[in-house]
């Protein structure tokens, strides 16, 4: 009796469920209409980027090193200071440079002197010749005497010139302006051409950013705004996440690429007038057009995607919610672009689509703007 009275429950209760399959979704259990958030879609410029890896290097870099033997005097500078075009950094012991160099001038001047007396001594044995009380052997002879009286000047005036570049390497000079790094080596040491690098300097601003893309996207960008890249602007996103203040111009496509890994090298240059970029820096940097097209943008959690391709639901003026096919385009800063299937204004369902389905009555609360959608 009991087992007839379970199977008898069991028959109405799957005669009860049948039957409210023929409801409508909200009259199954007579359950409110679910809550969801609504945000208008809105007319946005959303540009087209592409993300690459990059390294930060200095325009100009140039290694300090020693041209001269001696021993390293008082170092100029300190390590990090901005430097000027010309200025002394190091220096290294002069006196025995300047020694040679007030030699070579005693051995100069010792050469006029005897270029003087040739030329005297040429001059005599013209006028004897003119007299005739002279030979063609005496002339002839005064004559090579004060050629080589030249020549010896000459050689000495070389020497001179020698010595005195010899003293010259005695101060290291910067070549150009820019910021010098750490001292490699202490004053009193010995320092020569064998030393290595003193010190380096670079020239922080500009500074270029190299970063190298693949054949396919150079295609691209060069289909889209001609071979110098002319219509592209730069960014940079630093290690903290954060984006780079000042923006830059592609100035240099290299021409050659990688046989291993196919891609090319492209430069940049950014100002750094606060020094924030450093030679060497790793950095992601942003590529894209400097017309930024407007479009529909919405949220990307607003997108869904089966087998025929993504949809998103909308909210009529009935509060009915209704399901759209859209393509999409760009997406970035959590937005995505809707090129087709949705118009500005529309008010499209960004949180608890999950519960909804086509023709079914929702309550829509307006979604406070986020931090995405104020971009741009």
């Amino acid at each position: 009796m009991r087992e007839q009275r379970l199977r008898v429950l069991a028959l109405l209760g799957a005669a009860l469920g049948t039957a409210f399959l023929g409801l409508p979704a909200g009259a199954q259990q007579g359950a409110p209409a679910p809550a969801v958030l609504v945000q208008a879609a809105e007319l946005k410029p959303l540009a087209d980027q592409a993300e690459f890896i990059g390294r930060a290097a200095a325009v100009d870099k140039v290694e300090l090193r020693a041209r001269v033997k001696g021993f390293l005097g008082p170092r100029k500078f300190s390590d990090g200071d901005l430097v000027k075009e010309g200025q002394v950094l190091f220096t290294i012991e002069p006196e025995p440079y300047q020694a040679a160099v007030d030699q070579k001038v005693a051995q100069r001047d010792a050469a006029k002197a005897a270029l003087t007396n040739a030329d005297l001594q040429l001059h005599r044995a013209e006028e004897l010749l003119r007299s005739k009380t002279g030979t063609q052997v005496t002339y002839d002879q005064r004559l090579s005497e004060q050629l080589q009286a030249k020549a010896q000047l000459e050689d000495a005036a070389a020497q001179l010139r020698d010595a005195e570049i010899q003293l010259s390497y005695t101060q290291i000079k910067s070549p150009i302006a820019g910021r010098v790094g750490r001292a490699a080596v202490s004053p009193g040491n010995i320092v020569g051409p064998d030393s290595g690098v003193l010190a380096t300097v670079v020239s922080e601003n500009p500074i270029r950013v190299l970063f190298s893309i693949t054949q396919r996207e150079l295609l691209d960008a060069r289909r889209d705004s001609g071979t110098s890249g002319d219509g592209l602007l730069v960014r940079l996103r630093l290690a903290d996440g954060s984006l780079y203040k000042d923006k830059g111009k592609l100035d240099f496509i290299d021409v050659t690429a990688d046989a291993k890994t196919d891609g090319q090298v492209v430069r940049a240059v950014f100002d750094n007038k606060q020094g924030l970029l450093t030679d060497g820096q790793t950095v992601r940097v942003i590529v894209e057009g400097e017309k930024v097209p407007t479009v529909v943008a919405v949220p990307q959690a607003a997108i869904a995607q089966d087998q025929s391709g993504p949809y998103l639901f909308i909210v009529n003026d009935k509060n009915v919610a209704e399901q759209k096919r859209v393509k999409v385009g760009v997406a970035r800063d959590g937005l995505v672009a809707v090129t087709e299937g949705l118009k500005a204004g529309e008010r499209v369902i960004v949180q608890g689509q999950q519960r909804v389905r086509p023709g079914m009555t929702v309550n829509p609360t307006m979604a406070p703007p986020s931090a995405s959608t104020q971009k741009q």
